[in-house]
């Protein structure tokens, strides 16, 4: 790739964000097409977040991502939010439209292209969501018309009840919000036949899982969002188990893919951007 005065730059920012496999994914994407644009990363501390984004507008970069922890907080330094990111209270994905950036979620939809991916077949009785940061509101507010029921369980009990009471003004499920304990994982797991690890747990070097693998039952779909490793310690308990399983390249590839195509406002090779995200995971 040939950079030049002409080079349309884009990029994702968060804190850590050097293992981010967006840069791979997205400029295999613009080889492919034979585009002239290069994305990078940019590791962006909370405090700089503000500076980070005028920066990003003022230098003229035609697009971002936003990782972990900013998704909610970018909202603040945007001039336009879509009214499902508004929504979800929560951006992934922002385009420079003129003079003004635009606030994108593309996670919700990215989940559920990689769920009937898969083959799992919704809408689902009941769901169960761990986390209540920006991607697990992206997949609670995507969930809400492809469940009946549907649990919030977040170590921190209010920040899981908002997402709850945010998602009972847009939806009709039966929703609910608790802590993230053995006890309470006991009972909801019980008649779950969804369950979605949205946090960060597991991820590398984290090699713990969020759920105790007695509590795994029979029927279940196990969906873990982190991709590095690709595959998790609650992926690898629930396999052994022979419970269907869904990792999270099929939500990182797709939520990109859509990213794309706001930005460009092209069809993304996707099968070209799973496998430059496989490579990088090893298994290319």
């Amino acid at each position: 790739m040939e950079i030049d005065g002409k080079t349309r730059i884009y990029c994702i920012i968060g804190y850590p964000v050097e293992h981010s496999l967006s840069p791979a994914m997205h400029n295999a994407a613009f080889r492919s097409l034979g585009l002239n644009c290069a994305y990078v990363a940019f590791r962006v501390s909370l405090e700089a977040l503000g500076d980070a984004v005028r920066g990003l507008k003022a230098l003229g970069v035609e697009g971002f991502n936003v990782t972990i922890p900013h998704k909610v907080e970018v909202m603040r330094y945007l001039d336009e939010v879509d009214p499902v990111a508004k929504a979800i209270g929560a951006v992934n994905t922002v385009k420079r439209v003129g003079k003004k950036l635009h606030g994108y979620n593309t996670d919700g939809a990215g989940a559920l292209t990689a769920l009937t991916e898969a083959g799992v077949t919704l809408p689902a009785k009941k769901a169960v969501v761990m986390g209540a940061g920006g991607a697990a509101r992206a997949i609670a507010f995507a969930l809400a018309s492809n469940v009946r029921d549907l649990v919030i369980l977040n170590r921190t009990v209010a920040r899981g009840a908002t997402l709850a009471e945010a998602l009972k003004e847009h939806s009709k499920i039966a929703v609910r919000a608790a802590s993230l304990n053995r006890t309470v994982l006991t009972e909801e797991l019980a008649e779950a036949d969804l369950l979605i690890n949205a946090t960060s747990t597991g991820m590398h070097p984290q090699p713990e899982s969020p759920v105790a693998s007695d509590l795994l039952r029979p029927g279940m779909v196990v969906f873990d969002i982190v991709y590095s490793p690709l595959e998790t310690q609650l992926l690898r308990e629930a396999r052994s188990k022979g419970l269907k399983t869904v990792d999270g390249v099929g939500m990182l590839v797709h939520q990109g893919a859509r990213s794309f195509e706001i930005w460009l406002g092209k069809k993304p090779p996707i099968d070209v951007m799973r496998h430059a995200v496989l490579e990088r995971l090893g298994r290319g």
